[in-house]
């Protein structure tokens, strides 16, 4: 039985304009490809201007918290400057002209069988696969699978995608089945877990049941009642076995370990087909695209030729995320690379502004019924604007998954998720500044 977390919502999800569109494999003609596109540090750029690469070929590392970056086409590099990403900042990136020959790097190396190699050289070629958690987070995935021996006994892979529009995930588990289990295997022989469970809910039926005929019998596929942000890690895990993941905790801490669909697929590409992370399914949706559609699209292609793709605009947008509604990241240019946790560009026309003028709390209380993480947003929000440090700490303010329930919810418009946003950079900035006296 599929049990529920405490709060959450249930947004219009308009999956409809997309879900029943095919992944179609993009070809661009340039792509600018992030240096820094997980949590950790950034890498340093390993190829120079006028370098020829091949795909797959590495072309940024680092040390530390950090995993390799790889060239998605084959073709030249014509740039290795600062450059838009989807953070809303400019970033070190590698622009790669593609010459349409699809020349795989020579260096990659193929695996029939995982039977002979052990759970760190499992893990081992993960990390030089470049494979970071694909559900938005960006976590390396070598680090939490390598944190988590010994202390897993159940593995739980999203398929929920609970964020409006985005039909990516959807899309990925019915035409490509076999690659998302095969990664679980490999994730399988890392863990050894007890018990795996796969959490999809129950308005992607015609992907519970390409998952359930390609999946194991020790397997679990578990159709989850439509509830949003019931993606998110501690949400999941709470529906899917009932543990309570302790503010500030890990997953890891209540015996569990949680990977995005996409990210097991990629695991299977990195294991048995020697492939790093250089493309990925996502989905280009909203009201102002004239034919939304799911992308299999190398990393770094422009948010420009995506739109191109889909159609190009059939209005002229409001806004567009990088991502969905509820957690995307607003986009100030065209000209952003994707990168690996980029699921979605959710596109909003005229008719989607719902932004009020002049916000202003009725004290409905409604924030705290929907926050899934036992927040109090309201008093978060004001002591953000008294730059109350102490009391953003207090409230465990670094504990928000910035979901957007709280805002979704508020009859006053008051953007909340950005106010969080701003508070965790305020304690972020202040330890950073204690750390160097």
């Amino acid at each position: 039985m599929a049990r529920s977390f405490f709060g959450g919502v249930h947004p219009k999800g308009y999956k409809e304009l997309s879900s029943e569109a095919p992944i179609y494999p993009l070809h661009p003609k340039t792509v600018s490809i992030a240096m820094s596109q997980h949590i950790g540090r950034p890498c340093t750029p390993l190829v120079k201007v006028g370098d020829r690469v091949t795909i797959g070929q590495k072309i940024g590392d680092g040390q530390g918290l950090c995993v390799p970056v790889h060239a998605s086409v084959s073709g030249t590099v014509v740039a290795v400057e600062m450059r838009p990403t989807p953070s809303g900042t400019n970033g070190m990136c590698v622009v790669i002209e593609n010459d349409f020959r699809d020349i795989l790097c020579p260096n990659l190396k193929k695996h029939e069988s995982i039977n002979e190699l052990t759970a760190e050289e499992l893990i081992a070629i993960i990390h030089e696969a470049g494979i970071t958690g694909m559900g938005g987070a960006g976590f390396p995935t070598d680090v939490k699978l390598s944190s988590g021996l010994g202390k897993v006994d159940t593995v739980i892979v999203n398929g929920a995608e609970c964020e409006p529009y985005i039909t990516a995930d959807d899309r990925l588990m019915r035409e490509r089945p076999e690659r998302i289990l095969g990664g679980l295997r490999v994730i399988q022989k890392i863990l050894q877990p007890e018990r795996t469970a796969i959490g999809i809910e129950k308005n992607k039926p015609k992907a519970i049941e390409a998952i359930r005929a390609a999946a194991d019998r020790d397997v679990e596929v578990r159709a989850l009642r439509v509830r949003y942000p019931q993606g998110a890690e501690k949400q999941l895990i709470q529906a899917v076995t009932g543990r309570f993941v302790p503010p500030g905790g890990l997953p890891a801490a209540v015996g569990c370990a949680v990977f995005n669909v996409a990210t097991c697929a990629a695991v299977y590409d990195a294991v048995y087909r020697g492939m790093p992370l250089v493309k990925r399914v996502l989905t280009v949706t909203g009201r102002a695209v004239t034919r939304p559609s799911n992308f299999s699209a190398p990393i770094g292609t422009l948010y420009a030729d995506l739109i191109e793709a889909a159609g190009g605009f059939c209005c002229e947008p409001y806004k567009i995320f990088c991502g969905g509604p509820m957690m995307g990241i607003a986009q100030h240019t065209l000209d952003c690379g994707t990168i690996k946790g980029n699921n979605a560009l959710t596109c909003y026309s005229r008719k989607d502004n719902h932004e009020v003028a002049h916000p202003h709390c009725i004290r409905c209380g409604k924030c705290l019924d929907a926050c899934p993480m036992h927040l109090m947003p309201l008093q978060l929000h004001k002591a953000r604007q008294k730059s109350n440090l102490e009391a953003l700490e207090k409230g465990n303010v670094m504990d928000c998954i910035e979901c957007g329930s709280c805002a979704y919810g508020c009859p006053a418009g008051i953007p909340l998720v950005q106010s969080f946003r701003t508070a965790k950079k305020m304690l972020r900035d202040a330890k950073a500044k204690e750390g160097k006296k």
